[in-house]
């Protein structure tokens, strides 16, 4: 758990990290929000905090700010505020913090929330509304943005309820409400259940929300947890929507490609402006969603799955590259942010920043700390402003809360390090990979290549495994390695 504040600066490319006396106390699935007022404040509320050997875990409910202009922190006290929580959702509303949802969880119980309170940014008073109106069901890790209009979206996120003893079942949700102002009536809202038209998003939470300059919504990536018996699979996601409030519409966001690419597509075509943000769909023949399924073999042979469900609008789907298109297409791979929930996102002179975030394969977790931009006006293509090291990825696993003290962990991480290195140096022992033809093409590639992954992928995932999976896991790493190869290929002729 951190509480460490970074600044990134955008011309220079760098981040800082900014060390102010008296922070918070350190926490994550806490709500941040940043307002104009005096000469630029950021406010923090709740979160929750775990100590590395699982003896401590709370929820906090308390109220911080920042001030940009003194870089000062101080923590504001005021009675009749939210319980502690995490996983609320906290948004910027005129004069006025709004609150919504979250859960608390102790040793014995769980409770999920759908309150909403305002904090005065004037009075530094906490006031709980009661809106009329069916509002959303309890819920964790929505979607919380302020319309163009002034009433407040809340979209999708996760609950769960105690079927039986010691069974829970998992909810996730796609239903949309509008918390709207009364006209007149001072501190009145209304709940509204509204269905708007278009392409939404699956079935998610965990996902990122920022609003671009024109005032459409922005949500990137999430997870969709499965739930089957006893296991629990994430399908982690890296598409991008837009909502329009304007319209109530739901878009599938398109990206045009690198400007040659767009050319040689669009030959005798006019650019059609609005066709970074608005696909229209329908039709009998169209495609049906694409699910693309990434196995990453640990070097311990754990298998860590990213499934990725693409509607036919969404990010990264092309027709096949032709044989004149496959240097462009090969240009652009590997740029876009992998799929992952909990990144943070923010837009800043037109263009949408996406950082870091996680990704999860059963008791583990994998933290990123990459960095990406995309230009919201012209749409063409992520850029990436900084790589993910794979070293620095760190995979959290519950044994590693057996760890009798903090300096026992960094020693065993730098351990880790080494580890890996000198495994990585071992790798590079091993005889290579079969390589990648010129102007070979993916589905080629596999077929002369096959048998080499199916016996790589039986020694990673044992002989117990089922043909499915260890078809799977060769598959994955085939595209792996054609992918590398088709960019090393690619930046070489740059």
């Amino acid at each position: 758990m951190y509480n460490e504040l970074y600044s990134y600066s955008i011309r220079k490319d760098t981040w800082t990290k900014v060390d102010i006396p008296g922070p918070p106390p350190r926490r994550c699935a806490h709500q941040a929000v940043v307002v104009p007022q005096g000469g630029g404040q950021l406010w923090v509320f709740g979160g929750e905090f775990a100590s590395p050997d699982g003896e401590q875990f709370y929820h906090y409910k308390d109220l911080w700010v920042l001030h940009l202009a003194t870089k000062t922190w101080e923590q504001i006290r005021s009675a009749g505020g939210p319980s502690g929580r995490s996983g609320h959702r906290m948004v910027a509303w005129k004069r006025q913090l709004i609150l919504f949802g979250g859960f608390h969880e102790s040793a014995r119980d769980y409770i999920y929330y759908s309150d909403v309170y305002t904090f005065s940014l004037d009075t530094f008073q906490w006031s709980k509304l009661s809106p009329s109106g069916p509002g959303p069901t309890p819920r964790s890790g929505c979607l919380m943005a302020v319309t163009p209009q002034g009433s407040i979206a809340i979209y999708g996120g996760y609950s769960k309820q105690r079927v039986k003893k010691d069974v829970d079942k998992g909810t996730q949700h796609s239903d949309m409400f509008l918390l709207k102002p009364e006209e007149g009536g001072e501190g009145k809202w209304t709940w509204t259940r509204i269905n708007p038209s278009g392409v939404k998003p699956t079935a998610r939470s965990g996902f990122s929300v920022a609003v671009a300059p024109n005032h459409q919504i922005l949500v990137f990536g999430g997870v969709c947890d499965e739930e089957e018996e006893e296991s629990l699979e994430g399908s982690f996601f890296s598409d991008l929507y837009i909502y329009d409030a304007a319209k109530s519409r739901w878009f599938a966001a398109q990206l045009k490609g690198p400007k040659s690419e767009k050319k040689k597509r669009r030959r005798g075509k006019a650019d059609d402006p609005e066709g970074a943000t608005e696909q229209e769909t329908g039709g009998s023949s169209a495609p049906e969603p694409l699910e693309v399924i990434k196995e990453v073999v640990s070097e311990d042979g754990t298998v860590v799955t990213i499934k990725q469900v693409l509607t036919p609008s969404g990010l990264g789907v092309q027709p096949p590259p032709k044989a004149d298109d496959s240097a462009s297409e090969a240009s652009s791979t590997g740029q876009e942010p992998c799929p992952r929930s909990n990144a943070m996102l923010a837009v800043k002179h037109g263009l949408l920043y996406v950082y870091g975030g996680m990704f999860e394969a059963g008791d583990r977790q994998v933290t990123l700390s990459d960095l990406y931009c995309l230009d919201l006006h012209k749409m063409e293509e992520w850029k990436t402003l900084v790589e993910m090291d794979p070293k620095s990825q760190e995979w959290l696993e519950e044994s590693d809360s057996e760890e009798d003290s903090s300096s026992d962990e960094e020693s065993a991480d730098g351990e880790d390090t080494e580890d890996q290195e000198e495994d990585s140096a071992e790798e590079g022992a091993d005889p290579q990979h079969p390589e990648v033809a010129r102007g070979e093409q993916y589905e080629e590639y596999l077929s002369r290549t096959e048998q080499h992954w199916l016996k790589l992928a039986r020694s990673h995932v044992g002989p117990e495994a089922k043909e499915k999976k260890v078809l799977k896991v060769a598959q994955a790493m085939a595209k792996s390695c054609f992918d590398d190869a088709v960019q090393d290929s690619a930046q070489a002729r740059h």
